[in-house]
């Protein structure tokens, strides 16, 4: 989700699922004032909720802005027969160390519950 469609993913009010883990975050004033103007707008939000989103997209965002450089290995064609060569930049790494962590907080949250 991008920064930009959060208002209306707020307006919706959507909910996602939660980690059991807190995060302790320090905001400089000024981001305290803005997050304090969002929870205003959004009152349905609380100011935690909304800084939870806002982190996730701001990290989406992050995920698109990895530069692609391309590997040696060809790894698929596209619909005109073109080599597709594999990513050897950041993307691939920080999906895989992704995964990695949501199946570590995944099983943390399964084995809390029972």
């Amino acid at each position: 989700m991008k920064i930009r469609e959060l208002a209306k993913h707020w307006e919706d009010c959507a909910k996602g699922r939660l980690t059991n883990t807190g995060y302790a975050v320090h905001l400089d004033v000024e981001a305290a004032a803005r997050l304090a103007a969002i929870a205003d707008m959004y009152p349905k939000r609380s100011a935690q909720e909304l800084l939870g989103e806002l982190i996730g997209a701001a990290l989406e965002e992050l995920e698109a802005s990895f530069p692609y450089i391309q590997g040696q290995h060809v790894v698929a064609t596209d619909e005109e027969g073109n080599p597709l060569y594999e990513d050897v930049g950041p993307t691939p790494r920080f999906l895989a160390l992704s995964r990695r962590h949501l199946e570590a907080l995944s099983d943390q949250q399964d084995t809390s519950s029972h």
